[in-house]
């Protein structure tokens, strides 16, 4: 049985993720970027907040983040850069509440800041838990199904065959993981 819905879903808010952000090119770990503007959307809902960002991450052990949004919304979050163990050195979020390092960051709706999942406690959950047993089935078997597909069409097949690169291992763990869900599909209808 889902929850009910009184508590927020994290997925319906705003994400911060450091590590997105560098790929996507929106900063850049080891300079000053100035600003830039950032979008958030969603799939049912499209563009849910735009804004502006601005990251300084010149000093090698620590920096800042700064986020204004076009409703009037800005915080600035300190950035901690710690050494890895084989060498470099990862940024993280230092959250506004809790002082822990994160590299993600949620704002759920109505929530007046940017903070860590850990800080927001039992407020929020994730979309997930607010569905039943066959759409979590459901969304399983999607999961797989998209992992193996490859370049094939996506209709054609219920479970798509075994991908070139992968080794057999991992692709009779993915059957497993695609029965056990299929099995729970069937047991909560």
């Amino acid at each position: 049985m889902p929850r009910p819905r009184y508590k927020a879903c994290l997925q319906d808010g705003l994400k911060l993720d450091l590590n997105s952000l560098a790929r996507e090119g929106f900063i850049k770990f080891g300079a000053n970027i100035g600003a830039r503007g950032i979008s958030w959307s969603n799939s049912y809902q499209g563009e849910i907040a735009r804004g502006v960002i601005s990251a300084d991450m010149t000093n090698p052990n620590q920096g800042w983040f700064r986020i204004m949004t076009v409703d009037g919304f800005l915080q600035q979050i300190a950035l901690v850069a710690r050494s890895r163990h084989f060498g470099g050195r990862q940024w993280f979020f230092q959250c506004p509440a809790t002082h822990r390092l994160a590299t993600v960051l949620w704002k759920p709706p109505g929530a007046d800041r940017f903070c860590s999942r850990q800080s927001w406690g039992r407020q929020v959950a994730y979309h997930s838990q607010f569905q039943d047993a066959a759409t979590r089935a459901q969304f399983g078997k999607e999961r797989i199904k998209a992992r193996l597909i490859g370049d094939l069409d996506p209709d054609d097949w219920d479970l798509p065959p075994k991908p070139k690169w992968m080794r057999w291992k991992t692709y009779n763990r993915y059957v497993e993981r695609f029965d056990d869900y299929q099995e729970m599909f069937y047991a909560a209808l």
